[in-house]
């Protein structure tokens, strides 16, 4: 009896220790949370507006006086995989990885490569047997649009060079502290249903937009010319939807830690709770039985 009550003490202690690691993980994932969510909202207006100027230029001029609005025969394919570089974030990471294989699949007997960011992705997609052609670390701070350069120049310039005729992301959009959910876009080249496609898994942020199925498109008047304005302006636009796509990815990554660490600190404090009552259980149990012995020999020895 002895011994199973020091047994239940020492797995209380632990499961103590573990619940204030895991709290401690939940109040970090919830500061971070909230600076990540917060510049993941404040550019997403801009993301859709630049995706609703893209979209209006491609319906309006012709799609040969740039090669990022014209459309090819697909050949080849390139998928962008946006997961995270630590675990710990509940089923996040799973999610984005089984979104990119199906969307892989999509494209059937079409050559496919694969660009991952975040160690979890990069080990996934390699395990998975699949082309991966560059990785990409997380940064640990907040991302900037220097973080996305490495990025944009395997993608967009990879798609001007003609090596592949269509680009896809694959990552997660944040909805809300307890909702992430893995999205697939397509972002090149660039088209109406592409953009629409963004504007409705981008959340309550782009609702006006995502309310009117169609856009308004407006003739526009290119100085000095319709070629220089769009070799400025296409590149640096599609750039910050890849940028907005690391923003929410940060912010869902954050958010599913801290509900996934929250979790798991409710999930000690009931599994200390259980073994507390087991142990004042086994506890009392051990003075009964004492006071019975006592009481045995007082009788035995009285008689």
């Amino acid at each position: 009896m002895a011994q199973e009550t020091r047994e239940l003490k020492r797995r209380i202690k632990g499961i103590a220790s573990t619940k204030k690691i895991t709290k401690a993980m939940e109040l970090v994932a919830a500061s971070k949370m909230r600076r990540a969510v917060q510049a993941a909202l404040a550019s997403r207006t801009y993301a859709a507006r630049a995706w609703e100027l893209l979209v209006n230029l491609s319906e309006v001029t012709d799609p040969n006086l740039h090669r990022l609005l014209t459309k090819r025969e697909l050949k080849r394919a390139l998928v962008v995989v946006i997961a995270s570089d630590r675990g710990l974030a509940g089923g996040l990471n799973t999610q984005v990885i089984r979104a990119a294989a199906q969307a892989i699949a999509r494209y059937g007997s079409v050559p496919v490569d694969v660009v991952a960011v975040g160690k979890k992705a990069e080990d996934a997609l390699v395990r998975l047997k699949y082309n991966v052609v560059a990785s990409f670390p997380i940064s640990n701070r907040q991302a900037t649009l220097a973080d996305v350069l490495p990025l944009s120049k395997i993608t967009i310039a990879n798609y001007l060079d003609g090596k592949y005729d269509r680009v896809t992301i694959v990552g997660t959009d944040y909805v809300s502290a307890i909702s992430q959910k893995p999205n697939v876009r397509n972002i090149l080249p660039i088209s109406r249903e592409s953009v629409k496609q963004a504007m409705e898994a981008s959340g309550p942020a782009n609702e006006a937009f995502v309310a009117d199925e169609t856009f308004d498109v407006t003739e526009y008047l290119f100085e000095p010319s319709a070629n220089e304005v769009l070799e400025a302006m296409l590149i640096r636009l599609v750039e910050s939807q890849l940028y907005q796509a690391l923003l929410d990815a940060s912010a869902s990554e954050h958010a599913a830690r801290m509900l996934a660490m929250r979790n798991a600190t409710d999930a000690a404090t009931d599994l200390i709770d259980e073994l507390t009552l087991e142990f004042n259980k086994a506890r009392q149990a051990g003075i009964t039985k004492d006071l019975a012995e006592i009481s045995a020999s007082k009788i035995a020895l009285a008689s």
